[in-house]
Order: structure tokens, then sequence, then C-alpha cells
């Protein structure tokens, strides 16, 4: 922690000396450079740009497996909205979320759904994902009700709707069994293999 806070502070410092060599260096004053228009991005400089590889490559992956099935349309529950936009691009998609976004992208649908309660019919969806989601529901975190068992409610719902020829994209965390209140669940192999075990599994992430 003490390292961490001087690392910043050494960081803070260079980006206050940064600021005050560009405002010296910038003689046209192209554009307007004050302090109240500062924003501070410490630790960007690096030899190798830092990205979230775990978040970067399942949104990846996903997309891959959707590009060589090319279905109808493909149907979102709640993962991340920038994998539904980018999809969208080559597949009609429909995503839903427990809070609707307020996003217009041609060939994106948004809409509110309860995944302890999803509005479609039985073995309805032949193309569905769902990542990075189940972890979070009745932790509260999203406003959703406080529920020990919404994850397994939610995984029901899922093998629920989903058609008898269909796929489910699927992604939790995996690890050591346990609970990080109130931000998701971390759950073993185990533990989803045996939720999923009537289930054909194919290409694990």
């Amino acid at each position: 922690m003490f390292i961490s806070v001087i690392r910043r502070m050494v960081s803070y410092n260079k980006y206050i000396k940064d600021y005050l060599i560009y405002k010296n260096l910038d003689k046209r004053r192209r554009f307007s450079i004050s302090i109240r228009d500062m924003y501070p991005c410490l630790g960007d400089a690096n030899e190798r740009a830092n990205f979230d590889r775990h978040y970067v490559y399942h949104t990846s992956w996903a997309a891959r497996i959707l590009a060589s099935r090319m279905p109808c349309f493909h149907v979102d529950l709640s993962s991340s909205l920038y994998f539904a936009g980018i999809v969208s691009a080559f597949i009609p998609v429909r995503h839903f979320d427990f809070r609707r976004p307020d996003i217009a992208l041609e060939n994106l649908s948004v809409g509110t759904a309860d995944l302890c309660s999803l509005p479609f019919e039985d073995e309805s969806l032949t193309s569905i994902s769902c990542m990075h989601v189940v972890e979070h529901i009745g932790l509260g975190r999203y406003g959703d009700p406080l529920d020990p068992e919404g994850d397994l409610k939610a995984i029901v719902e899922l093998k629920r709707v989903l058609a008898s020829d269909g796929s489910l994209i699927f992604v939790v965390p995996i690890g050591r069994p346990r609970i990080m209140f109130n931000a998701h669940r971390i759950y073993s192999y185990d533990q989803i293999s045996s939720l999923f075990s009537d289930l054909k599994w194919r290409n694990l992430f």
C-alpha cells in the first residue's frame, strides 16, 4: 500500500512537471490549456500498452465463435456492451440488461430483462451469450434484489430458454470458490461443470 502511494506521488509529480513544460512549449496556443481542464492519466507511460486481458480475450473469443456460426440473430444477456456493439456489425443482436443502456446502433436492439425470470418461451433461443453476469446476480451491486440463490436461478432460466439445438456462450470467474461481496462470486470449475452437466460443452475458454 505504501509503495503504491509513493508511486502515485512520483507519477503525479511528473505529471505536474510535464504540464508546465508543455505549456511553456506551446507557443501557438491552438487549444486552451488551464488548470481547470486538467485530466491526470497516470501510469500509462509503459513500454507495452496495458489492457484488461481477460475482458479483451473472452469477448474476442465469443465474437469469433459467432462469426464462425453466423446465426440469424443473437441474444446477449447483460454481457459487455462493447461486445454487443461490435458483434452487431455482422449479426443482428438483441441485448438485454437489468438496467437498459441508452445506445443506438444499427443491428442492435436493447431492452430490459431480469435474468431470474426471462421474458422468453421455453427452448426459444438458438444463440445466447451471458458473459460475466451470473456471478453478480443476487449481490445487489446493480440494484437487483439480494438473493443467495440468484445465480442458480439465472442458470436455470438460461437453460430453460435455450433451444435443444442452440448454443450458449457463458463466462464466469473461475478460481477458489468465494464471494467478493458485493462485486461478484468466484466459482470452481467443478461447480460450473456440474451446473451445466446436462449440456454439451464446446470451445472452452
